[in-house]
């Protein structure tokens, strides 16, 4: 392990944002870039609850029993959705508790999980939800794409790895700081990692796109899963963290 994140406080409890949606913080996890040395990354999850009173989880964190008593009193679980190859360890957990839900795969996580996914995510939304949130699969990576979602009623956008945003305050570890500065995650100039964004190389015309549809859907608030979400200037903001994409109107 490497360094440590001060958690957002307080951990798996609802917060409203908007018209039907919530945030829940979740704890702090060490992950690797495919090495043995272990980073500090807070999690975080989003619910919507759909017109029909239906609930919609992106990227479920570690549940206890006090958040799941709180999300069944919001509604059903009806979509537990997991955004990219990374973001799947703790859907079992929720899908064992709410097995009358689907349960959506982002592109590359099958080969990788063993959760018990029952669809696939597109690059446009599905009729279960496509009236409240729209999407795209943001592509062009050779090694992650994920699924970029805006809940139309509060303009919120929903990210999960392409920006990050990690505060110095919150960051212990003199280690841990010199790479998320290396790799340009540090708060209040989040991004993609470098690393990620590399990845990309001689396919921006395939981001690009995704990148004009995140500016078109004029999103009030950004919310991420590591580090500190956007609460207003959302619009500026896509427009900031992806200005390295070449083609993109930013």
């Amino acid at each position: 392990m490497v360094g440590s994140y001060d958690a957002y406080e307080p951990l798996n409890t609802l917060d409203e944002i908007g018209p039907d949606i919530w945030i829940v913080d979740g704890p702090v996890l060490q992950w690797g870039y495919g090495i043995p040395v272990k980073w500090p990354f807070p999690t975080r999850m989003t619910i919507i609850r759909l017109p029909d009173g239906g609930l919609w989880l992106h990227s479920p964190t570690r549940p206890d029993e006090k958040l799941l008593e709180n999300v069944r009193a919001l509604g059903p679980v009806r979509h537990i959705v997991s955004p990219n190859m990374i973001h799947h360890v703790s859907i079992k957990a929720w899908a064992a508790r709410f097995q009358d839900a689907k349960v959506w795969a982002s592109p590359g996580v099958r080969a990788r999980s063993d959760v018990a996914f029952t669809d696939d995510l597109a690059d446009t939304p599905p009729a279960d939800w496509g009236t409240t949130i729209d999407q795209r699969i943001a592509r062009g990576s050779k090694v992650l794409e994920e699924a970029i979602f805006f809940h139309k009623p509060s303009k919120v956008l929903i990210l999960t790895d392409l920006i990050e945003n990690f505060e110095d305050e919150r960051l212990h570890g003199w280690l841990a700081r010199i790479m998320y500065r290396l790799i340009g995650v540090m708060a209040p100039h989040g991004r993609a990692p470098r690393d990620l964004r590399a990845t990309f190389a001689g396919h921006h015309d395939k981001l690009a796109p995704v990148v004009n549809w995140m500016i078109d859907c004029a999103p009030e608030k950004v919310v991420i899963a590591h580090g500190k979400w956007f609460e207003k200037d959302g619009t500026g903001q896509i427009r900031r963290a992806f200005s390295w994409v070449q083609g993109a109107k930013v």
